[in-house]
């Protein structure tokens, strides 16, 4: 199991952990991405002492932060290859500041991911949400949330970065003299790092949320401006936080590095148990101040 499989699994175990699913569901969960057995078992007790139960006014599922989305068009778009990627694509009212890809969590192209790309449209920049399981005929066609991370673990993550790249051609066009950057939560967050690391020219800036960083990573063939968004109760991410510091340092890239303390691990996603509205609007602002200074200059 690579990098981004093992997140996965140890995602799982900290939900456990925390109380968010029971142990028979996160078996099952585990089943699904081949841990099983002996393995399954130690997983789930290896972060038994890494969880916060999800407690407190501030948690749990609310109104989004940011203006009110745009529409959101269900597009589609070839790759390199002829595959048929689709997508959520939203436009802004006028000319946009710039293009901004937007890479999903583990449960695939959501409703939320739909709203994150048309509150980025409401606000003034020009956005696109691929369906990284497009090949498998999409999140919607898979169902069940589990087996829609499950089936996100069996994807080389070469195969994401094709299908990233191929998403940011089309966005490109989309956009024609504009400057591109990426936002990705969770899963997400982990590709935008990965993006990064495959030296991808086309990116001016870019805002991994909480993501987890690929090992030993080398920066120094991209040119992106980096806002790195971290969550204080989130031990599993933070380990690779100054890591990921180092790195961009190492490559000279412009970055900032924020932690906001007192939230956990998606507390940016309004449709989740781990949902802070004070701590997502703040960072929604710190998103559109990174991507003004960087993709609309």
């Amino acid at each position: 199991m690579d990098s981004l499989g093992r997140y996965l699994a140890e995602e799982i175990a900290v939900d456990h952990a925390d109380g968010l699913v029971n142990r028979r569901e996160a078996l099952r969960r585990l089943g699904l991405l081949g841990v099983t057995g002996v393995s399954a078992t130690a997983l789930l007790a290896a972060c038994a002492g890494n969880g916060s139960p999800v407690v407190g006014p501030t948690t749990g599922g609310g109104s989004p932060v940011g203006p009110t989305p745009r529409a959101v068009e269900a597009i589609t778009f070839p790759d390199p290859a002829g595959n048929i990627i689709q997508a959520a694509w939203a436009t802004p009212e006028g000319e946009p500041r710039g293009g901004v890809l937007v890479i999903h969590e583990n449960k695939g192209l959501t409703d939320h991911i739909r709203s994150v790309a048309g509150r980025l449209a409401a606000s003034g920049y020009a956005a696109l949400a691929p369906d990284l399981l497009s090949e498998e005929g999409g999140t919607a066609a898979i169902g069940d949330p589990a087996k829609v991370t499950a089936t996100l673990g069996t994807v080389p993550p070469t195969r994401f970065i094709a299908d990233l790249r191929a998403a940011l051609t089309e966005l490109s066009a989309r956009v024609e003299d504009r400057k591109l950057g990426a936002v990705g939560f969770c899963f997400g967050g982990g590709l935008v790092w990965r993006l990064l690391a495959a030296g991808e020219p086309r990116l001016s800036a870019a805002v991994p949320f909480y993501g987890p960083l690929p090992d030993k990573p080398d920066f120094s063939r991209s040119g992106a401006a980096v806002l790195g968004i971290y969550a204080e109760l989130d031990a599993r991410v933070n380990a690779s936080r100054d890591a990921a510091e180092a790195a961009l340092r190492a490559a000279g890239l412009p970055h900032e590095i924020v932690t906001y303390p007192g939230v956990d691990h998606a507390f940016f996603n309004d449709t989740g148990p781990r949902y802070n509205a004070e701590a997502a609007a703040d960072a929604y602002q710190r998103v559109l101040n990174w991507f003004d200074r960087y993709l609309s200059a």
